[in-house]
């Protein structure tokens, strides 16, 4: 019987693999093997994770800008209002002076700026990705024509004799000499450098939003005119 029990307890440890040693513990291969993969695991769990919340891919600025350009089209950047005076004479029979009749007219008077979006084209943009600086150059500032309202002006007639029929022609003449006048006024520089100053900022409020919907939050854009 002694025998018997003797010869299963050989026989079960020649089948069976002895215990290791270390405690069922990886060698030190398998501990760096395993390190690594739960090190690729972390970063790619952290990548994805930024991707979906984080993330933001960067549109090309330039585009972004012409698509603006596109969709404004026309964009009114300063609407001024001034007042013009005229005068007009109607000369008397042989040019005495008593027999004149003088009006003179202050009409209240409007005029628009605006810059033609849709002339910009690609090769007026340049843009600096160190600096993420947009440099645009717009096309030269429209004024349109001087709106008179004669409706609300105000006129002072001086003759001795004025028919209703030289009311009408110094009015008339009155109108074309204020148009002129509001003409080469809306033109003068200092009219101008208010106007342009309104077109930089309105542009530069219209690129804003696009730039930073294409990625570039800290973008700034730097405007000149054509004709500058």
């Amino acid at each position: 019987m002694a025998d018997s029990l003797k010869q299963a307890k050989e026989f079960e440890a020649e089948i069976l693999p002895p215990a290791p040693r270390d405690g069922g513990r990886l060698g030190l291969r398998g501990e760096r093997m395993l390190a690594l993969v739960a090190a690729l695991l972390l970063a790619a769990t952290l990548f994805l994770g930024w991707r979906a919340y984080f993330f933001e891919e960067e549109g090309d600025p330039v585009a972004s800008a012409m698509q603006t350009f596109e969709k404004q089209n026309d964009l009114i950047v300063l609407t001024y209002r001034f007042q013009v005076v005229a005068e007009s004479v109607i000369r008397g029979p042989l040019d005495v002076s008593l027999l004149e009749r003088r009006q003179i007219i202050i009409i209240p008077t409007t005029v628009e700026y605006r810059v033609e979006l849709d002339e910009v084209e690609a090769a007026d943009m340049e843009w600096d990705a160190e600096d993420q600086l947009l440099r645009v150059t717009l096309p030269k500032l429209r004024t349109s024509r001087p709106n008179l309202d004669e409706a609300n002006a105000r006129a002072f007639t001086n003759g001795l004799w004025v028919t209703r029929e030289d009311a009408r022609e110094l009015a008339r003449k009155n109108s074309e000499i204020a148009e002129r006048k509001a003409i080469e006024y809306a033109k003068e520089r200092e009219i101008l450098d208010v106007a342009r100053t309104a077109a930089r900022e309105a542009v530069r409020q219209n690129l804003a939003v696009p730039l930073q919907v294409a990625g570039y939050e800290r973008a700034r854009v730097e405007i000149r005119f054509a004709d500058e």
